[in-house]
């Protein structure tokens, strides 16, 4: 699977300018009389997609429903198995896209983008074997996020570029008696715990997989580093960071509390304005790549892109429906309406400094989140089986070899191993 005609890690780069749109007030809306129903994920990027798409295309609509939740990815499966499905489109990511074609819940969309999809690029359709799966829409990834008022007064002069660095400038202002927990990340156990070993392990330069196969390869010495690495953070970080997701790790921000964070950069435009926070957070607020091992080494993140899928278990007046809609949202205008709520890859988009951190972190050479069947179980095995270690229950190796376990039990109830 791959997003066809670029490279992931040269999207930010090479699509600010390139890719086409659906004129917004024109939209073609399908067939009228449908149900159009979606699940989001909850954040600003994806509301204004959707708030564009019911503007051009809820009157045509018999009802125009959407839940935007926290919870998408622990629920869409289960909402789009039953015949006829709870929702006819799910917008997903890499890895979401992944987990539900694994069951079969979304359809190929070739037809409907010959149909509707005339002014979307050929670019951002995801593609597998010939079958447009999914569309894109923007580019996110977690990266770091400084104060440089406080990190100036702790004696540094520059934002850290590497994970010494972030720990250093951590142990300073500590130090310094300015704030006891200056790190903020999403280590919410669970599925969040798991994306953060993921950004440390490939920056240490692991690989989950032994190559070609579907068996697990991170206990391994790139394993280990990735976790000591990442104990060394929350040394610094609050208390309950095992709690904590992006609405928690953002509040932290806005509130003062930390200065340092490893956050999402859809993140950065909700921090930067002027709602919730102060002009001095605001101000002294920088987005810079995610850190490296080594000064120039890889960063420390997963690329991601966002876009819609529509489900399996739909009639097709109901997918033809949907899919104008959301491909009506994909606009300049909109764009242009919501510049920097997201790192857009639609024409219109003009980067600020919310979409630095993101640019620099694919510009750094950050690898794209794995698409492969199995990743969906690793990444599960991993939110379940670190927290002890995290904890100070357990050695790295020991953790390791948990989540390799926990990892094989699943992949062999799946199928993916004998």
């Amino acid at each position: 699977m791959f997003l066809k005609n670029i490279a992931i890690t040269g999207l930010v780069a090479g699509l600010m300018s390139t890719a086409a749109y659906a004129e917004s007030h024109g939209a073609m809306c399908g067939p009228e009389g449908q149900s159009i129903r979606i699940l989001a994920s909850d954040f600003p990027a994806i509301h204004a997609v959707v708030d564009d798409a019911e503007k051009n295309c809820a009157g045509q609509a018999a009802e125009f429903t959407r839940n935007h939740t926290t919870e998408a990815r622990q629920i869409m499966n289960a909402a789009l198995t039953p015949n006829p499905a709870e929702y006819t489109s799910v917008i997903v990511a890499n890895s979401t896209l992944t987990q539900l074609m694994n069951d079969g819940l979304v359809r190929p969309l070739n037809d409907l983008v010959e149909k509707y999809g005339q002014n979307l690029p050929q670019n951002l359709m995801i593609t597998l074997d010939g079958n447009i799966m999914a569309v894109a829409f923007m580019a996110n990834s977690q990266h770091l996020f400084s104060r440089t008022d406080i990190l100036a007064e702790a004696g540094f002069d520059t934002v850290p570029a590497t994970y010494d660095e972030v720990i250093a400038a951590a142990e300073a202002i500590r130090a310094a008696g300015i704030m006891e927990h200056p790190i903020v990340m999403n280590m919410q156990t669970g599925w969040n715990v798991g994306e953060s070993f993921n950004l440390v392990f490939m920056a240490h330069g692991g690989e989950f997989f032994k190559p070609g196969t579907a068996e697990p390869a991170i206990n391994s010495p790139a394993g280990v580093a990735a976790l000591n690495t990442l104990k060394e953070l929350v040394e610094y970080a609050h208390p309950d960071h095992l709690t904590q997701a992006s609405n928690e790790t953002q509040g932290l921000w806005e509130a003062g509390q930390a200065a340092l964070g490893i956050m999402w950069g859809s993140r950065g435009a909700p921090i930067l304005d002027d709602e919730g926070s102060t002009e001095e957070i605001t101000s002294n607020t920088v987005l810079s790549a995610a850190p490296s091992v080594e000064p120039g080494g890889v960063p420390g993140a997963t690329l991601w892109w966002d876009g819609f899928t529509i489900s399996t278990n739909v009639s097709d007046e109901e997918a033809e429906a949907t899919f104008a809609a959301l491909a009506s949202g994909l606009n300049a205008d909109m764009v242009a309406a919501n510049n920097d709520d997201a790192v857009w890859l639609l024409e219109g988009f003009k980067p600020g400094p919310a979409a630095a951190g993101v640019a620099a972190t694919a510009q750094g050479g950050a690898k794209p989140y794995p698409m492969i069947p199995q990743i969906g179980l690793m990444h599960n095995a991993l939110g379940s089986e670190l927290a002890d270690f995290l904890k100070g229950g357990e050695s790295a190796e020991k953790a390791l070899a948990d989540v390799e376990a926990a990892y094989i039990t699943a992949a062999k109830e799946a199928g993916f191993l004998k």
